[in-house]
Formats: structure tokens, C-alpha cells, sequence
């Protein structure tokens, strides 16, 4: 057996910027193309902007203006300034930055002095240049190689620093900006800071009120069961209602980042909740008919928080600060004191409140006992050898590098699925086959999640039931045909989502495959073609003669080719909600009765069918 050798020569050390491009995914997460808000380049925005943020948190600037044109990406802040003769270090030193000072930097989201070292590094082209007291330092790198170290020079420029970067395609490949995205990032921001004006492209973020703006902004006037309850503390602030909606929605920060995995906080804000409901009404309540269907949001400030990767996702620190109190008491004591007195002042409120969770409590009790079963028939379903087909990274893995990749495919049919089944990644691509047009639940109540075996086994497939803390994959994909009834199949799994786990729609993970209609080819080329426009490029290039084949199924994909539209340059147009989207409304608009406004929606919108015929 031959063995490798290893030696003083296998040792390597990598300097500061062939770390971060070799391993960039311990830097930024996942790499992504755009098309998820999770994706490598908003990290490279937010990092930046976080920056930006601290000095209005410190109390220095009250504006910062944002600038991205198709890949140039520029943040201008209005604070203090990177020191001058630090300039250089700040952004190409590892371990190097002001906020290791707890004095300039007290409740700081970027500790690690890494964030804007990595941006350095993983860009094409990145530029520092800051503003201070009426001088001005400039440096400028290369995929973070200094090619200019600017000498200073006097300016009439207000204080603060400008950064600017191109992420480089050679990592990110392919990648564009998505305008959706890039706005809720803003919003986040803004409703983060009251009192900060941030402008994206001229256009003005701006928030008075702070978490309840968030709120207002994600849940209509209609959907809400009682006005949004919203407290503020200095380190601390809360806003909460109640709709109709299944599952809980929580949108939790830390010192102004968004910890869309929560952490130490959101767990306290969700103990602290119960008990403070439990001792108002004085009657123990089940969690989960206190918590059912509520929309949160909580915001802490924390000294020198710990998370639990650099991408700043979940909060694993225990304390408010090194020698402060725990979070978990200190948000128990504020939640208990805040929601107590506002109960007692608004007996409306309480209520409305107590109404919603008598009606959870009614409709957990209806279903336990289908659920008991559908859960035995799961298991006795043998689920992950005759519906799902497993893969071995999970979106739970949290110490996995490629836990993003994590994808699930949902196709209906066997020719469909078994050539996916052949063709994927068994690492982080699993695929479950449905058996047939899934049913249209809109209006139904979550007990046909139960009665209805596909929808149960598909729920357990995810491990959704309890909510989306455990989703096993980061992307929920929809794998269907490109033609009507494909479309019909896509309509009612999202309708399925949208009905019983809107959260996992609102937090990002639901696609749909976009695969090609057509392949053109000669001799020499095959080129494959989403629509009619590519085909006639694609026709135009290869010439005459070439050879058109439309696929009208995915079954009549063979393996092979089907490889290379699941692989690094899959096609994933995400299912996202716009801010002011009311979800019965718009179920009810596509599943409802058959309206007026729907038909000559439908009227309108006939080509296409023609183009999918």
C-alpha cells in the first residue's frame, strides 16, 4: 500500500489574505451568486456597513451614504475616521482594529477584527480612504495586494471614512446584486438606529420608532390580532403581536446585526415571554399555544458579544458583559416588569391575547391525536428509504463548512426524481419524490398537515413540525416540469408553505429550479436554453444545421445532463415576499374563488402557456 509522505515540506503557512481566499466560507459563510440574502456578497456589504454603524452607535455621524452600481459596491460614513497612520493595518492586518478598545468601541457588532480584512481580500479591487480633522489617507488593494499606499494630504471633506470594493468574480462567480435584498438589509438598519438616514442610491432609509416600524412594516393592520406591543430600554427592545398566521416569526439582533439564527437572546426573549404570560393569566399555558403565530422582534446590546461564527448568525454569548449580569436574567426581569404593567394598562390587548391562545390551545388539542398517528405512519413509512432520498450535510451542521449547499429537491413523478437522484451531490443534495398533484390546502386548517400523508412525511422530511430552528436544508427547492401542470404543482407547494410555514418563506429558503426547454447542438457545441431567446442566440451561433430538442419533462433529462443544471451554475429563483405582501390576501387572490380579477389575470397573462405549449 502506498502511502503519502509527510514532511517538513507539507507544512504550509498561509499569510493573512491566502487564509481568507482559500477559506473564505470561515469568513463569510457560503459564497452564493446574489440569489439568496444569505450569499457571500451581502456579507461583503454588511461587513462594511457594520463598520459604519458602530460610529453612529459611538455617537459620531448621523448619515451614511451607499453607492452600489452593478458590481462596485462604495459606503461612506460621516464618523470619525480610521486613524491615519493606521489606515493600512486596519484593513490588511488580521487581529488588528479599534474595537478591541471597549472605550472607543463599547457595544461594537465586529470584535474580531477580521470583517473588513476579509472584504479586502476576497475583492477584485478594494479602496480605503479616510477623513480626518482635514486630512486624508488613501489605500487601494488588489484581490488584497496594497498597490497604492497614498502619501496624506489635506481635504475640506467632512470626518469620516470611504470604502469601496468589487467583489471579485474569480470566487463569486457569476454574481449580481439583488435590489430585494439589499433593501431589506437597509431596512434593518434603519429601524436598528432610530434617528439614522442611510441612503442606497439616493434613496432614503429612515426610522422614528424603531423595532415597531419593523413590525408595521412586516405584518399588515389586517393581519394582527391586537396593536403591535413595543417596549425600549436602553439595551433592549421589544415589539410583538399575535395574527392568524402558523408558526412563529421572530427577528432578532445583537448590537445591530442580524442574528437570523438567534442565540442566547431570542432563547431568553422566548422563556422570559412564557413565563410573563403564565404568571399574568396565572394558568400554565403551553409554549406553544402562548408563542403560536406570534411575529417578534428583539433587539440587545451586548459588550463584546460571542457568536458563534464570523458571519455573526447567532449569539453564543451568556453574559450582558464580561462582569455583567446573565442575558437570560436580565431579559426575564425587563419582559416580566414591561409586558406585566402594559397588560394591566391595556385590558384590550390582554384580551385579544388571551382570545389567541385559547383558540392555539383549542386547535392542538383537535389535532393531537391525528398527529400521534401521522407520526406513527411516518415511521412505519420507512421515510428516508421510499420518499427521501437523504444527503449527508445538513443545514444543522453547524460546524460544517457546506451546510449552505444543504438542498432539497421536491419533485412528483419517478422518471423525475430518479434522474435528480442519479445526478445529485449525495454530500448536500437530497431529493423527495411526491406521489402526484399535491392537494390545495389554502383555507385548511394545519390539521390536513397530518391527515394529508404527503404533506406529513414531506414536514417530517424537513424536521418543520416544531418550526424552521431545525431545517435540515438550507434551500427548499421545487422540482417540476416547465409546462402548465408543472406550474399548477408549483402553485400548490407553495401554497402549502405560505399556508402553514410562512417563516420558512420569509427567512429565504424556498426556490424554484429553473431548467432549460431546450438544447441546441452540432457536431462540436451543445448549448442549453432557458427560453426562447437564448435558443435563437443559441441557434445563431452554432448555425445551420444545428439540432433543437425541447424538453417537455425533467424525466426526459438523463442523468448526465441533468448534472450540470444541479450543479454550480444551477438556475434558483427564489420565492420572496415583498414587504407589504399580505399572504391570505394573496393566496386567496390565486386559490381562492374564481374572481373576475383573477380571470383577466389569467386572460392576460395567456402567452404563457403558448410559450410553455
Amino acid at each position: 500500500m502506498q502511502t503519502a509522505s509527510y514532511t517538513e515540506d507539507n507544512i504550509k503557512t498561509l499569510d493573512w489574505r491566502e487564509h481568507i481566499r482559500k477559506r473564505p466560507g470561515m469568513y463569510i459563510g457560503k459564497l452564493g451568486n446574489g440569489t439568496a440574502a444569505d450569499d457571500g456578497i451581502y456579507v461583503l456589504v454588511k461587513e462594511i456597513i457594520d463598520n459604519a454603524v458602530d460610529e453612529h452607535i459611538m455617537g459620531f455621524g448621523k448619515r451614511i451614504d451607499i453607492q452600489i452600481d452593478e458590481k462596485r459596491v462604495a459606503v461612506r460614513d460621516y464618523g470619525r475616521g480610521i486613524p491615519l497612520g493606521k489606515v493600512v493595518d486596519c484593513v490588511s492586518k488580521i487581529n488588528t482594529g479599534g474595537k478591541y478598545d471597549s472605550e472607543a468601541f463599547q457595544k461594537s457588532v465586529g470584535l474580531n477584527g477580521v470583517g473588513a480584512k476579509a472584504v479586502n481580500a476576497l475583492s477584485s479591487y478594494f479602496k480605503v480612504q479616510s477623513f480626518r480633522e482635514g486630512r486624508t489617507k488613501v489605500a487601494e488593494f488588489m484581490q488584497g495586494i496594497l498597490i497604492n499606499d497614498a502619501s496624506e494630504t489635506y481635504t475640506d471633506e467632512p470626518n469620516g471614512t470611504l470604502v469601496i470594493f468589487e467583489p471579485d468574480d474569480t470566487i463569486f462567480e457569476g454574481y449580481a446584486f439583488d435590489t430585494t435584498f439589499l433593501e431589506e438589509l437597509i431596512w434593518n438598519y434603519a429601524f436598528l438606529n432610530a434617528g439614522l438616514k442611510i441612503y442606497l442610491n439616493q434613496k432614503e432609509y429612515f426610522s422614528e420608532n424603531g423595532l415597531l416600524d419593523l413590525l408595521k412594516q412586516k405584518v399588515s393592520e389586517e393581519e394582527i390580532r391586537y396593536p403591535i406591543v413595543h417596549f425600549k430600554h436602553e439595551d433592549l427592545e421589544i415589539a410583538f403581536t399575535h395574527t392568524d398566521s402558523y408558526g412563529e416569526d421572530y427577528f432578532s439582533f445583537v448590537n445591530g446585526q442580524n442574528t437570523t439564527q438567534g442565540g442566547t437572546h431570542l432563547s431568553a426573549f422566548k422563556e422570559a415571554f412564557t413565563k410573563a404570560i403564565r404568571d399574568f393569566y396565572k394558568k400554565e399555558f403551553e409554549p406553544a399555544d402562548i408563542r403560536g403565530s406570534i411575529v417578534a422582534a428583539i433587539s440587545i446590546k451586548v459588550q463584546e458579544p460571542v457568536f458563534e461564527s464570523q458571519t455573526k448568525t447567532k449569539l453564543g454569548s451568556q453574559n450582558m458583559s464580561p462582569q455583567g449580569q446573565t442575558i437570560r436574567s436580565f431579559v426575564n426581569e425587563l419582559i416580566k416588569k414591561e409586558l406585566d404593567n402594559y397588560l394591566h394598562k391595556n385590558p384590550s390587548t390582554a384580551d385579544a391575547l388571551l382570545k389567541r391562545i385559547l383558540q392555539s390551545e383549542k386547535e392542538r388539542k383537535e389535532i393531537s391525536t391525528i398527529k400521534k398517528l401521522a407520526n406513527e405512519k411516518a415511521k412505519k413509512a420507512n421515510l428516508h428509504n421510499k420518499k427521501l432520498r437523504d444527503c449527508r450535510i445538513h443545514f444543522t451542521d453547524l460546524k460544517q463548512e457546506r451546510r449552505y449547499e444543504s438542498t432539497i429537491f421536491i419533485t412528483e413523478g419517478d422518471s423525475a426524481s430518479g434522474s435528480i437522484t442519479k445526478a445529485r451531490d449525495v454530500q448536500t443534495q437530497a431529493v423527495f419524490s411526491l406521489r402526484g398533484k399535491p392537494l390545495n390546502c389554502f383555507g385548511l386548517s394545519k390539521k390536513v398537515v397530518y391527515e394529508n400523508e404527503e404533506f406529513n412525511l414531506l414536514q417530517h422530511a424537513l424536521d418543520i413540525e416544531e418550526g424552521i430552528e431545525n431545517l435540515r436544508f438550507n434551500r427548499v427547492v421545487i422540482a417540476t416540469d416547465a409546462d402548465v401542470d408543472g406550474m399548477h404543482i408549483r402553485l400548490l407547494l407553495t401554497t402549502f408553505f405560505l399556508q402553514f410555514f410562512p417563516d420558512l418563506v420569509r427567512a429565504g429558503h424556498l426556490y424554484i429550479l429553473e431548467t432549460p426547454l431546450f438544447r441546441v447542438r452540432n457536431k462540436k457545441d451543445t448549448i442549453y436554453c432557458y427560453n426562447e431567446t437564448e435558443k435563437q442566440r443559441a441557434m445563431q451561433k452554432l448555425g445551420a444545421g444545428a439540432e433543437v430538442t425541447r424538453f417537455k419533462g425533467l424525466g426526459e433529462i438523463s442523468p448526465e445532463e441533468f448534472g450540470k443544471f444541479i450543479g454550480k451554475d444551477m438556475r434558483l429563483q427564489p420565492i420572496s415576499l415583498k414587504k407589504d405582501t399580505v399572504i391570505h390576501k394573496l393566496l386567496d387572490y390565486y386559490m381562492g374563488k374564481n374572481t373576475a380579477d383573477r380571470q383577466d389575470f389569467i386572460v392576460q397573462n395567456l402567452r404563457l402557456e403558448d410559450n410553455l405549449a
